[in-house]
């Protein structure tokens, strides 16, 4: 069986890749299996540029398949912000900061108290980088649109779920089935993507 690591450790992101990629016949690691591994600084501009470096670092060292995903959430109102600093975007605003996810949504929620329901748009993006054994690379993109709610709403998922809001469905995406959001995610929709190439 071919090893694949998933170049995050992010709980949350392990869980869902996972999920979709169950019916592949890849042993799944992540960097929480990795224990000697340094933390790969994300020094791009862009998620892509992101995705690559850690894909790279990583596949430098092991003689496997490695997928690198940076994702993060866009929103129109703020020039697409927060965007690759979507993970620590509220990093500066409270040194005590004691659960980052609820502090970036609150950070996001204050920022946008006086938008208009109808001006905030908002999509969360995933970009994958694949580096296989050889060293050849593919990069895709899958994106989830949406709005940003005026509260958190919903126990399911992380990061930036509880505010985000699906008009089609009617739902936030935290109040969504580990199902139901990988239909529709923004990794879900990337790994559509990614699967054309590792299923051939």
């Amino acid at each position: 069986m071919k090893q694949l690591i998933l170049a995050t450790k992010n709980p949350g992101k392990i869980r869902e890749f996972k999920q979709i990629m169950k019916k592949y016949p890849f042993e799944i690691r992540s960097l929480l299996d990795i224990a000697e591994l340094e933390d790969i600084a994300e020094t791009g501009m862009t998620f892509e540029e992101n995705a690559l470096i850690k894909a790279r670092a990583i596949a430098s060292k092991y003689n496997a398949i490695v997928v690198a995903d940076d994702s993060g959430l866009e929103i129109d109102a703020l020039n697409g912000a927060p965007g690759v600093y979507s993970a620590r975007y509220a990093v500066n605003a409270n040194l005590g900061i004691v659960n980052m996810d609820d502090a970036n949504m609150d950070k996001v929620l204050a920022e946008l108290e006086q938008v208009a329901p109808s001006e905030r748009h908002a999509r969360f993006v995933c970009v994958l980088a694949m580096v296989d054994e050889v060293g050849n690379e593919t990069v895709v993109r899958g994106t989830c649109e949406g709005q940003i709610w005026h509260c958190k709403r919903g126990e399911n998922g992380f990061g930036y779920d509880p505010i985000f809001y699906l008009p089609k469905h009617q739902l936030m995406m935290a109040e969504l089935s580990e199902d139901e959001k990988n239909k529709i995610s923004h990794r879900g929709d990337a790994l559509k993507k990614l699967e054309k190439v590792i299923g051939g």
